[in-house]
């Protein structure tokens, strides 16, 4: 039964496939939103840790520490996905993806106006670092179930030979919100003084994320659901134990899935957080260059991520992220050297550059990802995926580069543990089969 379903199931898609065209753009703008807002806020925190939060809610700490405390409530929202992938993916795989995308949107949201509300240590003492861990567990939760269901909305809607683009608008979504909320936190710091911005100031940003909030629902309401899950749901074919089924059927996919992304968000930590703090740290320099400095890479991210997801739907997936993972081992041990010369021009093309190469790997990786699994089991596969990896790659990232930086009198420690990463993802590529161009299913 379920065979017959998946294996019709293409065909019948690809007859429709035209009249759907003109929602593309709207599935796009879905898919790329809710990303948007986790990472907007992701994003905001991950600022405020590197730039406030050791002296706030860490204060009786020396600086490189209290940004190590800071980081590993960062730390947190990463441990905490897997319970999202696991109850969203489950979610997804049962009920579908478009109402799972709902609740994710509502629960982010809330959890990061509410930390725009928390008193600091001055206030309240050891309750603020409290109730700052219990918000970043429901963040991370929220996001756990959000990444592969945004990516699905996409890609079981598209055309198959433009999976990678496809996949790559919610790919966008770390970009584009890094540029908000590195815009939203530029204003800011240049709108204020460094006295009111430490005092009231940092939590602007948390509050504007209503605006994306609220735009996330009215377009999530008016997409439909996915076609490949209506049909495999007319069918009576879903998956009654979707976690058991990828565990005891795909854990190779599984493994595969998961190891490709650890190098690339262990890049992605490296790049678009712990450089603001070695920036403003260590080498003393202005908040104002280091977020000029991320939010110009995030722009050149951005662009980068469709153009190279489109490009692995020509020449294939394994080629484009390999191609990135190399490039970004030879940029981690390039990194601090261009850094350290304190020239603001040389520091934006470098963190510019290092992004291109981690576009390379981010931009095919969600069709890479969800290409490991078929439909009845893709939203939980994609999730145990994304957020185990998470856990091992971006989660830990920025606090080892901390602990790295304050433990060894160079930097050299510091791409050695991005290689180490990196070389993961290499062999998980090796291992892994070229599915650009083919069946889903």
């Amino acid at each position: 039964m379920t065979t017959s379903v998946e294996t019709t199931m293409t065909p019948q898609l690809e007859a429709v496939g035209p009249s759907k065209a003109g929602k593309m753009g709207r599935l796009a703008l879905a898919s790329m939103v809710g990303t948007s807002l986790e990472w907007y806020e992701f994003v905001i925190y991950n600022s405020m840790a590197a730039l406030v939060f050791n002296k706030l809610f860490f204060p009786s700490f020396d600086p490189i520490v209290g940004t190590i405390l800071a980081f590993s409530t960062y730390a947190v929202g990463y441990v905490s996905r897997p319970i999202g992938g696991i109850i969203f993916g489950r979610l997804g795989d049962k009920v579908g993806r478009r109402a799972v995308l709902v609740y994710t949107l509502a629960l982010m949201g809330f959890t990061t106006l509410a930390m725009g509300l928390i008193p600091t240590y001055a206030s309240i003492g050891i309750a603020a670092p409290l109730l700052l861990v219990s918000l970043r567990t429901l963040q991370g939760i929220a996001l756990g179930g959000e990444w592969a269901g945004a990516i699905l909305l996409s890609v079981e809607h598209g055309n198959p030979k433009n999976r990678g683009l496809n996949a790559s608008w919610t790919q966008m979504g770390p970009s584009a919100g890094t540029l908000l909320a590195a815009g939203a936190i530029a204003i800011t710091t240049t709108v204020l003084n460094d006295a009111d911005f430490l005092l009231w100031g940092w939590r602007l940003p948390f509050f504007a994320s209503a605006i994306l909030v609220i735009f996330g629902f009215w377009i999530r309401w008016s997409v439909e659901e996915s076609p490949h899950f209506s049909q495999l749901q007319a069918g009576h074919a879903t998956t009654k134990a979707p976690i058991a089924e990828v565990l005891g059927s795909y854990w190779r996919n599984l493994l595969i899935a998961g190891s490709v992304r650890i190098g690339s968000d262990v890049v992605y930590g490296l790049l678009a957080v712990f450089t603001l703090t070695y920036v403003t740290q260590k080498l003393g320099l202005s908040r104002t260059l280091a977020l000029t400095a991320v939010l110009l890479g995030a722009g050149v991210h951005a662009i980068s991520i469709p153009l190279l997801a489109a490009l692995s739907d020509r020449i294939g997936r394994r080629v484009v992220y390999g191609a990135g993972a190399l490039g970004s081992i030879v940029g981690s041990f390039l990194l601090f050297g261009l850094l350290d010369t304190k020239s603001p021009a040389i520091i934006i093309v470098s963190i510019c550059i290092g992004m291109i190469f981690q576009a390379a790997m981010f931009g095919p990786q969600g069709a890479f990802v969800t290409e490991q699994f078929p439909t009845r089991v893709r939203y939980t596969g994609s999730s145990l995926a994304y957020t185990f990896a998470g856990v091992l790659g971006g989660g830990f990232a920025p606090l080892i580069f901390a602990t790295l930086l304050r433990e060894y009198p160079n930097t050299y420690a510091i791409p050695a543990y991005v290689t180490g990463a990196l070389a993961i993802t290499l062999v998980a590529l090796f291992a892994a089969t070229e599915k650009a161009g083919r069946d889903i299913d």
